[in-house]
This record gives C-alpha cells, structure tokens and sequence, in this order.
C-alpha cells in the first residue's frame, strides 16, 4: 500500500511514519508537512534513506501543490494529520488554525476527491481517506460518563471548533460526493518525540532543569491518557479494516487528573534520576486556568474493539515510565527545541484587559 501522510514529522504523525517505513507496513509513504514550529524532520531520521520513503515540505492548504502530491505519488491511502493542534497558540490567535484546520482540510479533500474520481476499479474501490481528529471536539464531560461515538459536538477553543470544522467537512465530502473516507477521534497523546510545550513533556523538561511545573487551576482537570505507539496501531487497524463512512474512537483507558499526572513525573524522575535539591514535587506550582479549559474527557472506544479487535497495551504508568525514560536518554532531539523554538514559558494567556 502507498500511503501519503500530512503532517507526518509532527508528534503522532512522525510515530505512524516510522512504524510505517520500518516494520515495512506499506510499500511507500510520502510524507507532507509544512514544517510549522511543532514540525520536526529530525523526528523522521530513522526512516531516510529508507525504501519507497518521501518526503514534501508543503502547505495542504495548496492546492496545486496537493494535486500534484497526488498525481505523482498515487497513493492507495491519505492519513490525514497535518493541523495546528496547541490550545494554547490557539486562544492567543486562531488565524493559523482556521487556515490549516478549516481550509487544509477542504483543499484536501478536493485533491483526494479529484484523484479519486481518475482512479479505476480495485484502486479506486480501495482507496481511503482517514482524518485524525481529536476527543475536544466534543467538549467536557461531568463526572462521569464517556465520550462515544454519537455525542453531539460541543466544542470549547478554537482549536477544537476548527477541528470539529473539518471533522464536519469530512462527513459533508463522504455523504454528498462518496469519498471513501474514514474518521478517528483519540484522546490525549503522549510519548517519546512530543512538543516540548504539552504538559508531560513540558514537565519532564522543566523538571529536569529545575524550574517551576505550572498546573493550571486546582490541576482537578481530566484527561484520558493514550500511549502515542498505541495510537498508531489503532490507525493502521482503521485505515486497513475501517469501514468507509465510520468514525472510531480512540482512547488509552487512562484517565487521570492533571496534579496526578505531574506528580507521578516528579516521582518517576526522582527514582530514575535523583536530584540532590530534593523531590521534584516541591516545584509544582499552581497557575491562573486557562480560559474555556474542558473539565474532564474520557474515551469510550468499545467500537474500535469490538469491530477491529483494537485495544491499548501501555497502561498510564508502563507508557509514562517509557516516554520519561526516551527523553532522559534523547536530549540531541529536545535540546535545541527549547533552545531555539520553546523554552517553557507560559501561553495561551489573552490580554490584559484596559483600565476603565
């Protein structure tokens, strides 16, 4: 299979290439991305060089560009990643994330649809469309129940209005133009090669370095936890058994509340690499919340396990023991990160209101 990936050197698109290219999953990937601050080629050095491995720094949100990434490819499969994804960046200015989000996605679709339309018989009965998207679509949860498959959309940033904006678009191309295309709503990343500006990588690093670890609010906020090489299996699984027209949910089984997930860092770091200033937990610090911060999110993804036989291996603590255990030994990757493009300060903050 030859599968085109957008936004392949960010975050969970670089894990999905990699297993990809070298468990040798599809015969070719050719990855597209912008190359945005939160792009990162160097997430992607274990799969030059290596066989039917491409790579295209470019806009999705061109379409000449896009067309022609399909006419000289011809992919068997689009998986869809590429997007602004940080809530944060996102309350601060929204343009960014209506461009790619919103107009990315529907010049996508329009070049997967026109691609699709040339093909004939098996390839183009075959041929997919998987757009990754995420739980925040849906909003906050209470305190108990989970998100599934029907919950209305109620989204909350926007960052997560611009991602149910092109979750909508790609309904809207499957149900009027026949688009074989399939959807995935997962839950919270995390893992080894994630932005330095997210809450678990942001505080291993700080942690590291001795700086406060922010935690918004009570830190009584909740998240369900997916493993980021979980994930991606369930990806593989969607694009090879999915049914056109369907959306999964993807979620790790893991919900924990923010002040447990800093602390259960702090005391990880601690056995694993002591420091002589004493527990890590005496620089926890509590900061004003951020503006529309969803209170709890939880995954049902009984769907995806009972149609594709899909379920997640890590738990919270094998997979978090793993990621702080990658950047501990990977700092070549991190460091200059937060030397050149985030260094850990605060965002997302709006601005001071004038005196009346």
């Amino acid at each position: 299979m030859r599968i085109l990936v957008t936004g392949g050197a960010g975050f969970i698109g670089s894990a999905l290439v990699r297993r990809l290219v070298l468990d040798q999953v599809a015969e070719a990937v050719l990855v597209v991305d912008k190359l945005t601050y939160a792009g990162e080629r160097r997430s992607l050095r274990d799969c030059e060089g290596k066989p039917g491995f491409g790579f295209l720094q470019a806009d999705i949100a061109d379409a000449e560009a896009m067309a022609k990434a399909m006419a000289d490819f011809r992919p068997d499969a689009v998986m869809h990643l590429a997007a602004e994804s940080h809530v944060d960046r996102s309350i601060a200015g929204a343009a960014p994330f209506v461009q790619t989000n919103l107009v990315g996605t529907f010049v996508l679709l329009e070049a997967a649809r026109a691609y699709w339309l040339g093909l004939e018989g098996a390839a183009k009965e075959n041929f997919r469309f998987l757009h990754i998207s995420t739980d925040e679509v849906f909003g906050s949860l209470g305190a108990t129940g989970y998100f599934t498959e029907t919950t209305p959309y109620s989204p909350r940033s926007p960052y997560s209005a611009t991602k149910a904006g092109s979750d909508h678009l790609v309904a809207a191309w499957h149900e009027t133009y026949g688009l074989p295309t399939l959807m995935t709503n997962c839950s919270n990343n995390y893992g080894p090669f994630h932005f330095p500006e997210k809450l678990i990588p942001l505080t291993i690093l700080n942690a590291l370095e001795g700086k406060p670890l922010p935690v918004y609010g009570k830190g009584e906020n909740v998240r369900d936890w997916l493993f980021v090489d979980d994930h991606v299996t369930a990806l593989i699984a969607v694009l090879q058994r999915g049914k056109p027209g369907q959306t999964y949910n993807v979620g790790g089984n893991s919900e924990r509340r923010n002040i447990e997930v800093v602390e259960a860092i702090c005391d990880t770091l601690d056995r694993l690499r002591p420091d002589a200033a004493g527990p890590r937990r005496r620089l926890i610090s509590f900061v004003t919340d951020r503006p529309g911060h969803d209170a709890r999110y939880a995954i049902d993804a009984s769907k995806l396990k009972a149609e594709l036989g899909w379920e997640p291996s890590e738990t919270f603590a094998t997979g978090l023991e793993k990621t702080i255990a990658w950047y501990l030994e990977n700092d070549w990757w991190w460091q200059p990160l937060r030397e050149r493009v985030y260094s850990g300060e605060r965002l997302g903050l709006l601005p001071a209101k004038a005196a009346s």
